[in-house]
């Protein structure tokens, strides 16, 4: 069994910043792309930004310049650095990834975290 668990999000007003982190617990034989989405109030999720397991990053227009997206493989972890947050920010972020469960599986899973709010206001 895998769960994504994210952490660190909270009220922070605008101009501020913020880091989200998100650790695999379980035993996943292995994780390849990791990313971050969110889903504004009233909004649909969108993506935010995605990390490969060398390191290689995509950003959503929006965030590009304020958002860093970084993982630690021996953690099995991914965080998102959050600067300069806006109101237009605020949403439930929720951390992805793809894992395969064991040596013997024939494909990779993708999982999602249960989300963390950020809020962004005065």
């Amino acid at each position: 069994q895998v769960q994504l668990v994210e952490s660190g999000g909270g009220l922070v007003q605008p101009g501020g910043s913020l880091r989200v982190s998100c650790a695999a617990r379980g035993s996943p034989y292995s994780i390849s792309a990791m990313g971050w989405y969110r889903q504004p109030p009233g909004k649909q999720r969108e993506l935010v930004a995605t990390i490969t397991t060398d390191g290689s990053t995509n950003y959503a227009d929006a965030v590009k310049g304020r958002f860093t997206i970084s993982r630690d493989n021996a953690k099995k972890a991914v965080y998102l650095q959050i600067d300069s947050l806006k109101p237009e920010d605020t949403a439930v972020y929720y951390c992805n990834a793809d894992i395969r469960l064991s040596r013997w599986s024939l494909s990779e899973d993708n999982y999602w975290g249960q989300g963390t709010q950020v809020t962004v206001s005065l």
